[in-house]
C-alpha cells in the first residue's frame, strides 16, 4: 500500500512537516517494501490553492493514506473525496510515521485540523 508522509526532508528519516499543501516534500512510501519516492513538493511557494494542488499531487500516486502535522480544508475535501485516507497529529521521522500507521497506533481524521491560510508565508 503506498502511503504519503509529508517530510521536512528527502528521505525516511526525515522529520514530519507539519503542513501537509506546503510541506517541503511528500514522500510516498511502499508500505511493505519501505521503497519510497522523495518529490519536493512544487506548491510550497505558491499563493493560494496549495492544499488543493497538494492534494491531487497525492491522489495521483496512488496514495491511500496521508500522515501529516497538520491538513487544512481545503486539502481534507479534496484527499477525502479521492477516497484517501488522512491522518493529523503525526510526529517523529517518516520511517517511525510508517512503523505506528502499520502498527494501527494512528487514528484517521474527521476534519481539518487548522485553517485554510495555515503555513502560509507572512
Amino acid at each position: 500500500m503506498k502511503i504519503c508522509v509529508t517530510a521536512e526532508g528527502d528521505n525516511l528519516d526525515s522529520t514530519v512537516d507539519p503542513r501537509f499543501g506546503r510541506c517541503q516534500y511528500f514522500i510516498v512510501v511502499d508500505s511493505d517494501t519501505l521503497e519510497f519516492e522523495a518529490i519536493q513538493n512544487p506548491n510550497r511557494e505558491t499563493m493560494g490553492g496549495a492544499g488543493i494542488q497538494s492534494s491531487q499531487l497525492i491522489a495521483g500516486k496512488q496514495a491511500k493514506a496521508v500522515l501529516s502535522g497538520n491538513i487544512g480544508p481545503n486539502a481534507f475535501q479534496t484527499l477525502q473525496a479521492a477516497g484517501v485516507e488522512i491522518i493529523t497529529g503525526v510526529s517523529g521521522t517518516v520511517k517511525e510515521a510508517i512503523e505506528q500507521y502499520k502498527e494501527g497506533k494512528l487514528e484517521s481524521t474527521q476534519g481539518p485540523s487548522v485553517n485554510s491560510k495555515f503555513g502560509m508565508p507572512e
